[in-house]
């Protein structure tokens, strides 16, 4: 997809830091100056063609909750399966396949460590898994965001 320049304002603009109000994307559209609906428009047109994947909060997990990495080695075969199973639980973050022998990553977000057990204690008794449960004991912040433009 061919970015048009509200789309990389939008990206390069809003990535980090989201306005912290009760209408975001008015606010957004005021600094970029359009109007929300334009704004809304725009975004509706990446996520279509695949450009974005998602809108909303980065939580420190530690304020949050409890948080973990967690993996199993799935047989080829039942891959798709599994990965379906685990994206039921609203506690999983996203999921996704790897290849290596654990080969189904994903991240579990919940109220504290108990309710984390108990979420991996559900999905080894339903997928006969044992899952790799790797907690997060020090936490590193990278900058994940690109800039399109020099200058935006």
């Amino acid at each position: 997809m061919n970015l048009d320049l509200l789309s990389r304002q939008l990206i390069d603009r809003f990535q980090h830091g989201m306005p912290l109000c009760p209408e975001p994307f008015k606010e957004i559209a005021k600094v970029l100056g359009c109007d929300e609906a334009h704004v809304m428009a725009c975004l509706q047109a990446m996520d279509q063609a695949g450009t974005l994947s998602r809108i909303g909060p980065v939580f420190e997990h530690s304020r949050a909750g409890a948080s973990t990495l967690a993996a199993f080695a799935v047989p080829a075969e039942r891959l798709q399966q599994v990965a379906e199973r685990v994206s039921q639980y609203p506690e999983v973050n996203h999921n996704y396949a790897r290849e290596h022998f654990y080969n189904l990553w994903f991240v579990l977000t919940g109220p504290d460590r108990p309710h984390i057990e108990r979420v991996l204690n559900e999905l080894e008794k339903d997928t006969g898994l044992i899952p790799l449960d790797l907690p997060m004991l020090t936490a590193y912040r990278i900058n994940l965001g690109f800039a399109l433009e020099e200058g935006l």
